[in-house]
């Protein structure tokens, strides 16, 4: 059973940096696609940013530019690394899978200030 746990955080201002971890049990060297999902309040979770196996990522219009997403598939761990935040960032960040979908974990909550 695959657990994920989400780390790294907290409150920032407006234009700073966070870097997002997700620990995976198990390797994650089998699981094709690793993303990282948000969700704000009174929102539905979104896909903010997803990896291939290879590398190969993609984004949402609304961090282009900004987050970059990376995995260390020895170590097991997706990462987030979030600049430029904004207020409209804020949101509790998740990893999963989006093409398996496992259990989800806690989330890290993020909160940018104006």
């Amino acid at each position: 059973q695959v657990q994920l746990v989400e780390s790294g955080g907290g409150l920032v201002q407006a234009g700073g940096s966070l870097r997002l971890s997700c620990a995976v049990s198990g390797s994650i060297f089998s699981i094709t696609v690793m993303g990282w999902y948000r969700q704000a309040p009174g929102k539905q979770r979104e896909l903010v940013a997803q990896i291939t196996r290879s590398g190969v990522t993609n984004y949402a219009d609304s961090v282009k530019g900004r987050f970059t997403i990376s995995r260390d598939n020895a170590k097991n761990t997706v990462y987030l690394q979030m600049n430029s935040l904004k207020p409209e960032d804020t949101a509790v960040y998740y990893c999963n899978a989006p093409y398996s979908l496992y259990s989800w974990g806690r989330g890290t909550r993020v909160t940018v200030s104006s």
